[in-house]
């Protein structure tokens, strides 16, 4: 039995499943994309600040449970404090970077496809854009997530040292 053309072509077009189409049209709005970027940032949010508490629930347990208080729960504290804050503003960060270096990147290639550049010689430009742009990207996110956790850090640990030393 040989298929026909016909056979083949109808059961190559067939309509993507109705939970698909409907999946694809919420998808394509801009409030969904909104509204999940700011659940993200709920979600984030509410987990550092979670963290947070949590963090400082067990330096407080440690310092009162030690007969002679040390700093190191403080400076354990304080480091963990920063590098989670500085992890999260590396993620905000990169929320915010990447469209706007998609656009820049999707701009660059164009004009270098307006220039008359062929498209083996653009392919292998804009391969090299791509790697500059975010190497580029990380090593500027690197450095202000590193930033953010040194001064969390430092920050956390004079605080949490004052409050020891109202306390006493």
């Amino acid at each position: 039995m040989v298929d026909s053309p016909r056979a083949s072509s109808s059961s190559s077009s067939l309509p993507p499943p109705r939970s698909y189409l409907i999946f694809m049209r919420i998808m394509s709005k801009r409030r969904t994309w909104v509204c999940l970027f700011v659940a993200v940032y709920a979600i984030l949010l509410s987990s550092s600040w979670n963290f947070l508490t949590s963090v400082l629930s067990w330096y407080k347990l440690q310092y009162t449970s030690s007969p002679s208080p040390s700093r190191i729960p403080a400076v354990y504290a304080s480091v963990v404090l920063g590098a989670v804050f500085g992890a999260m503003s590396m993620v905000a960060a990169a929320a915010v970077a990447v469209p706007a270096v998609m656009v820049i990147w999707i701009s660059v290639v164009v004009l270098l496809a307006f220039f008359g550049k062929s498209r083996r010689d653009l392919v292998v430009e804009a391969r090299k854009i791509t790697r500059e742009v975010f190497g580029f990207v990380f090593k500027v996110l690197l450095k202000e997530g590193n930033a953010v956790a040194a001064v969390c850090a430092v920050l956390g640990y004079f605080l949490l040292i004052r409050k020891d030393f109202d306390s006493v």
